[in-house]
């Protein structure tokens, strides 16, 4: 039986996702492209062959996860995809130590406020300068969700963790900026969501 998990959304905000990375991440010989909460896998396998220069580090905290990243991994044969590796973002050690290129895929709102924090904190050690976060999901603008779907689903993720919750876009470009990056773009996504580009240096 195979530990493939799959994700609904995945199908749906993979291709407009890409269209932003194709821009933002590197595509040159050996630059590592480290995702952060993986998940299913998915992602990595789909994303990594239009970076064929380049190769990417899947990580989760998860251990499912990883059991799903590398059976992904194997059912695609993808060659530019790394074992995943089991990363806590709240933790001060990353198995990763640098990196040209870091994704985070809708973890931001599924994960106490503290993760965000040390998410910015692991990017300022791990990236190259020069190197780019980005960041994906949705959030609140100037504090006023975007969309009335946004705002029930926010009270769902509370239900769930009262810690979790759609950040204010403004309060995590504020704890990038704490750790020496610029936000340098925010691009409006399907299904009121938002990719963000952050450049470390």
């Amino acid at each position: 039986m195979s530990q493939r998990q799959t994700a609904p959304a995945t199908a749906r905000n993979r291709e407009p996702i890409l269209h932003h990375l194709k821009q933002w991440l590197p595509n040159r010989k050996g630059a590592l492209i480290l995702e952060i909460a993986a998940g299913t896998g998915e992602h990595a396998v789909f994303f990594a062959p239009h970076f064929p220069q380049s190769v990417w580090q899947p990580t989760d905290m998860d251990p499912s996860a990883k059991a799903s990243i590398s059976a992904w991994i194997a059912e695609t044969g993808v060659e530019n995809v790394f074992d995943p590796l089991s990363l806590d973002v709240t933790d001060n050690r990353w198995p990763v130590d640098k990196a040209e290129g870091m994704l985070c895929i809708n973890m931001i709102h599924i994960s106490p406020w503290a993760a965000t924090e040390s998410l910015m904190k692991g990017a300022q050690r791990t990236l190259s300068d020069g190197g780019v976060l980005v960041t994906y999901g949705p959030y609140k603008r100037h504090g006023q969700h975007t969309a009335p779907s946004n705002e029930a689903f926010n009270a769902s993720l509370k239900a769930r963790n009262p810690e979790w919750g759609i950040r204010d876009l403004e309060a995590v470009v504020e704890e990038a900026e704490k750790n020496g990056m610029s936000c340098e773009e925010v691009a409006p996504m399907p299904a009121n969501n938002f990719c963000v580009l952050f450049r470390k240096g």
